[in-house]
């Protein structure tokens, strides 16, 4: 069997990173790369001639990007409800620029990192490609249509989103991930053009292999060198290798090194140590070219008795599934926020994110490699042909059958394949997704198996095994180290057809109840769940069966789309809502999966929540005079105390937790409930629900009061409405409306809502629960920003934030 082989694997693993972000040694200047966010012109609809530089776009709208079109809306119950009810249509975004004569012999690319949808560019009315996939990084060569000196430069690009209805969830539409303008020499180490494995890692030394691959555009045979330098993480140079090598005219070429380093420092959750491996590119002593990437050194096995190991160790995946929007910045999400939400999901003991259902942003891996999460990097939700996209609402009325398998025959195998070149270094990637829920009974496939739902004028499932062979084996063709996976809805129907036979590792999509059995059956097969329930016994088949490798929770953050009827534009299916903020079933999570001490105190409010997400539970304590209380709490300490209004009520045993929750039923008084988490009678943590008066003022909260002066720096700022105490207020929903000077741009307002219909567009929104969230984004220029939150019969709130050139 396939799996077999990744019984036991290990790898080093190299990633591309902002500088900034680590102990770097000094760069040269031949290579050079700008960012290319800024200074767009954009206009929604289609426009003839504007891919031609001499259009006037002198009244299109001004933009940065990353730039969602979509999440401006107007939303609309005339659109679909799997993409949110937003909007798409056509758009061209164009942007002028010049280059130094000095750079005319140079080799430049312009470098996409995802366009929703059907992109075409140009430049300077050449047509140079079209990418039809909105998850896919691609760049383009400009070098033989570009002016130099005082002529300008024109790139056009026209995405077509015009068929809304084209996805199970929310897209977005638009260039709405970051651009960048590359510059070389025309002998040059090429795009994605460095990949590190290690051959053997020992306590005390690790054998790092280098497959490095440049072109010489030059026209003419040279004798180059690559000088492979590698810094430790205190940036100090640990090894070094050159190798010579003639290049060809015209030809791209591979060089092969192998370093060998002592005492390496491994790569782990809890301590993510990066190296950097400085690449240059050299004829004689001229530096043609260099780049950096930065890697962590670590090994990975996935068993088929004892599940994934990290290091040799055993390590349960506990791991959540995310979809790419943050709420009202729809799909262009800067990279402080995606942060912010990663970090926040680390502190419930969160490890590891599918990126579901389509390749992340470059900088979601950065930023997994950076703080300790690992991946389970995903490359499709359909093969061909298409899946149901409901547009009336969730299995309501009839769905729309367009979307990626379209293409799917023409561009899988472009589309796969540039995944795993731009993703194959990063640490934190342990697992290739090709597909999620291509299986799913009847949509469209359908097998004999199903027994009475087997739908015989459907396509045959043995087709899956025809469509994914090929995609397995292009991903092997680039990255031997980790194991091919797909997520399955279906086990009975796949196994009839053979296809978990081809994977590695094999998804199970709520099918808890196989597991056991399924070992037996299949002794070599690595067992996963892929997408799980938040349920504590989907949890439990996790933790008490080692030959399971973890889980993948549907899902970390609420999202977009997947919606049922109108007005419902949002999926609340999250441990956190749309703003980021942590729901009780957050807090549940933490106490199964964090090591730091918490306990955390909730309401069985009695009605029934949306789907299968069980009882509503709330966050206050704010009920009728005569009401008898289900409190719930959740703790991972040994013991948690419970009082009202400084009496005990109890005294109970984490090992007495019901389903994995404590539960008290009491008399309901106003005031203070508290909970104290203990262990041998030392208090380690406590919370408290407090009854909040009537609503008297706006608070503030943001999460940094100093930004940098970049154009691209973040703070969030959370505004409440609470007592004349403090006490946030539980149904408050007044509307907050925020001013501010020119020196912070509010790029969007959130409360959380899932059914709000109110525009993102303006600085006012529905406060919801008592709360919400504003997104600021710096400026360029330095000074202090004062925002203000008022509100109709509340008092206003003030708060200062400083902007700075320094870091």
């Amino acid at each position: 069997m396939l799996a077999m082989k990744f019984r036991r694997f290990h790898y080093l693993v190299a990633i591309w990173l902002p500088l900034a972000s680590l102990a770097t040694p000094p760069s040269t200047s031949a290579r050079t790369v700008e960012d290319f966010d800024s200074g767009w012109s954009f206009s929604k609809g289609d426009f003839s001639g504007a891919a031609m530089p001499g259009f006037d776009d002198a009244g299109w709208r001004r933009v940065n990007v990353p730039h969602d079109w979509s999440i401006k809306g107007p939303f609309s119950g005339d659109y679909a409800s799997g993409s949110g009810f937003a909007p798409g249509g056509l758009g061209w975004y164009r942007k002028h620029f010049q280059l130094d004569a000095a750079q005319k012999s140079q080799h430049v690319i312009l470098e996409f990192d995802g366009v929703y949808d059907y992109s075409e560019v140009w430049i300077n009315g050449s047509f140079v490609g079209t990418r039809p996939y909105g998850y896919s990084s691609f760049a383009y060569d400009l070098t033989p249509h570009l002016k130099f000196g005082a002529k300008e430069n024109v790139v056009a690009v026209r995405v077509d989103h015009s068929r809304f209805a084209d996805s199970r969830w929310y897209s977005g539409s638009g260039i709405y991930r970051h651009v960048r303008l590359c510059v070389t020499d025309q002998r040059h180490i090429a795009h994605w053009g460095t990949y590190v494995t290690t051959p053997e890692i020992k306590a005390g030394s690790a054998v790092i292999h280098l497959e490095t691959t440049f072109e010489n555009d030059s026209g003419t045979n040279e004798n180059l060198s690559l000088q492979s330098d590698i810094f430790a993480p205190d940036g100090q140079l640990v090894a070094s290798s050159t190798a010579s090598k003639t290049a060809g005219a015209d030809a791209t070429q591979s060089v092969i090194q192998e370093i060998k380093i002592v005492r390496p420092q491994l790569w782990s959750p809890d301590s993510p140590v990066l190296y950097t491996l400085r690449s240059r590119l050299k004829s004689g002593e001229t530096i043609l070219d260099e780049t950096t990437t930065a890697f962590g050194i670590r090994t990975a096995s996935f068993d088929p008795d004892r599940g994934f190991l990290l290091n040799g160790q055993p390590l349960k995946l506990k791991g959540v599934c995310i979809h790419h929007d943050a709420g009202c910045l729809g799909a262009a999400v800067p990279d402080k926020v995606l942060e912010r939400r990663l970090r926040l999901l680390k502190e419930l003991g969160v490890n590891a994110i599918r990126t579901s259902h389509n390749p992340p942003a470059p900088e979601l891996l950065d930023l997994c490699d950076r703080l300790g999460l690992l991946v389970k990097d995903e490359a499709f939700d359909e093969f061909t042909p298409s899946k149901r996209k409901w547009v009336q609402g969730w299995n309501k009325g009839e769905p729309s059958r367009f979307g990626y398998a379209e293409v799917f025959a023409q561009w899988s195998l472009t589309d796969l394949q540039d995944m795993v070149r731009r993703d194959r270094n990063h640490p934190s990637v342990i697992l290739w997704s090709i597909g999620n829920e291509i299986d799913y009974a009847n949509d469209p496939f359908t097998d004999p198996a199903l027994g009475e739902e087997y739908q015989p004028g459907n396509p045959p499932a043995k087709n899956l095994v025809k469509l994914a062979q090929p995609l397995i084996a292009a991903v092997k063709t680039l990255d031997r180290t980790r194991p091919v996976t797909m997520a399955l809805a279906n086990l009975k129907m796949s196994e009839a057809v053979g296809l978990p036979e081809l994977l590695d590792a094999v998804g199970y999509n709520y099918q808890e109840p196989r597991y056991a059995d399924d070992h037996k059956k299949f002794p070599q097969r690595i067992i996963f769940g892929s997408e799980t329930s938040q349920r504590y016994d989907a949890w439990r088949a996790v933790q008490d069966n080692d030959f399971v490798a973890g889980q993948f929770l549907w899902t970390g953050i609420d999202y977009f789309g997947e919606a049922r009827e109108w007005p419902n534009r949002a999926n609340g299916s999250g441990l956190m809502d749309l703003c980021g903020f942590k729901k009780p079933l957050a807090w549940f999570r933490q106490s199964l999966w964090s090591d730091q001490p918490m306990v955390y105190l909730c309401v069985n409010d009695g009605t029934r929540g949306a789907g299968r997400r069980g009882f509503n539970l709330a966050e206050h304590w704010n009920w009728p005079s005569n009401a008898t209380v289900n409190v719930v709490g959740y703790a991972n300490c040994p013991e948690v105390s419970l009082t009202l209004n400084g009496q005990l009520i109890s005294i109970k045993k984490i090992s007495a937790a019901t389903n994995g929750m404590l539960r008290w039923t009491i008399p309901y008084a106003p005031g203070t409930l508290k909970a104290i988490g203990r262990s041998n009678g030392v208090e380690l943590c406590s919370f408290t629900l407090q009854t909040a008066g009537p609503a008297r003022r706006i608070e503030l909260l943001p999460d940094t009061v100093r930004l940098r002066a970049d154009g691209k720096d973040i703070c969030h700022l959370e505004f409440r409405v609470v007592d004349a105490q403090g006490v946030r207020v539980p149904d408050a929903e007044p509307e907050i409306t925020l001013t501010a000077n020119g020196l912070a741009k509010l790029l969007g307002m959130e409360n959380g809502d899932l059914n709000s219909p109110e525009s993102y567009q303006g600085p006012a929104r529905k406060a919801f629960h008592g709360r919400g969230l504003a997104i600021y984004q710096s400026t360029t220029a330095p000074g202090k920003a004062s925002i203000t939150a008022v509100a109709p019969g509340l008092e206003p709130a003030t708060v200062e934030i400083e902007t700075t050139n320094s870091n």
